[in-house]
């Protein structure tokens, strides 16, 4: 990576045209090493990976637990709502079905509904594992792994690939932090979780699906990145991350913003934009921890998706034009949606963290918009406790 006095004039003047609309401030020699990767070598270079490695490092999850057991602030408000949730008691009950549907927006819905509330609950057993050293929380984070693992034999219908895509990150990142941080989980029962994830979920979401909007191939991808870390599966992790880089689909960093931050569903709804934003943001920062830069892709477009999906929630106006998709073809309206206009979603913590704190960018319309998201809890579409995990963590 070039250090600060390695910026080139040219370079500074891109820096200084992607900070004007959208007010870009840089703070130190951070800021601008957003355009390089992290690792130089292409990503289908041969390496090692690291673990726990996808959204949460070993500092992260040691810096956690001290700030909750220092009860420090905005840790330990965070950590009180993830503690009075359902998802967080040991008496949860799991409802793991040998067959899951789920049709457009979730009709019919036949075990689909069960299998994202179960994956959020056994990332959340593993978080309490951590903080609390406590055994049972490890073994219930298990116990709802291997109920899945055991009993999921298909998952069909038109939204298939989406609910993998939105539920798999959960069980992944929960497996990651067991199997790297708890010896109880025996051998035999990881190897079916494994089944599992190659022969159930990878077969369903390996192709992706470009041609919808882009949020699914964001989700696929979060969740494929995922599986190929967990399985030490170059292959498949260097799969989606070309894709999420820049592959022919809405989904991709290539096509899902336009310079501006105008994102391919803007003209959708907000609801879906910030899918997009969400699932991206994850996949961005699972790629960061095994040492590349989704997040600083296309002179930090991601960045510029956030500020102008935050500015417009607050009620500004942004410029807006109708979005070409990567097949040439006008998709939505001449105009911005308003529809969830002024509705935030739990995702602004998660890349708030990186652009902010990490490298020194000043994000004022995503700052605002964590007032309105905060405290970031439970969720099902997008990774739960965001604020826990990611506020005002040191840079790493």
């Amino acid at each position: 990576m070039k250090s600060y006095d390695a910026i080139t004039k040219t370079e500074k003047q891109i820096a200084k045209n992607i900070s004007g609309k959208f007010r870009f401030k840089f703070n130190g020699s951070r800021a601008l090493m957003f355009h390089f990767k992290r690792n130089d070598k292409h990503p289908l270079a041969k390496r090692t990976f690291i673990h726990p490695g996808m959204l949460h490092s070993s500092s992260e999850l040691n810096f956690l637990k001290e700030k909750v057991n220092a009860k420090t602030e905005p840790w330990i408000s965070a950590w009180n709502e993830l503690r009075e949730s359902p998802a967080a008691q040991r008496s949860y009950k799991m409802a793991p079905q040998n067959h899951v549907a789920r049709g457009p927006y979730n009709k019919p819905d036949i075990g689909a509904t069960a299998f994202m509330k179960d994956g959020a609950a056994a990332y959340t057993m593993a978080l309490q594992w951590i903080v609390l050293d406590d055994p049972t929380y490890a073994e219930k984070a298990i116990e709802i792994i291997n109920g899945w693992s055991q009993a999921l034999d298909s998952i069909t219908m038109g939204d298939r690939k989406l609910l993998i895509g939105m539920a798999g990150i959960h069980y992944l990142n929960a497996a990651e932090i067991i199997k790297h941080t708890y010896k109880g989980w025996p051998e035999k029962e990881q190897k079916v979780f494994e089944s599992m994830i190659l022969n159930i979920w990878y077969p369903v979401i390996q192709d992706f699906q470009p041609s919808y909007n882009g949020n699914w191939d964001a989700a696929i991808g979060q969740t494929m990145l995922c599986i190929g870390i967990y399985l030490d599966r170059h292959d498949i992790f260097d799969r989606a991350y070309e894709h999420l880089l820049k592959g022919n689909s809405n989904g991709s960093i290539a096509y899902y913003f336009m310079p501006n931050g105008q994102c391919q569903e803007s003209g959708r709804d907000q609801f879906h934009t910030q899918m997009g934003l969400g699932f991206l943001s994850a996949a961005a920062e699972i790629a960061w921890k095994q040492g590349f830069n989704l997040y600083g892709a296309y002179n930090n477009r991601l960045a510029a998706g956030y500020e102008y999906t935050a500015q417009y929630l607050s009620g500004a106006e942004v410029p807006y034009v109708q979005y070409t998709n990567y097949k040439g073809e006008k998709v939505f309206g001449p105009e911005i949606s308003p529809k969830g206009r002024g509705k935030y979603s739990p995702i602004y913590e998660r890349a708030y963290h990186h652009f902010h704190d990490r490298m020194g960018l000043e994000m004022p319309h995503t700052k605002e918009a964590l007032k309105n998201s905060r405290i970031e809890g439970l969720g099902q579409s997008h990774m739960s406790w965001s604020t826990l995990m990611n506020a005002a963590y040191p840079p790493e």
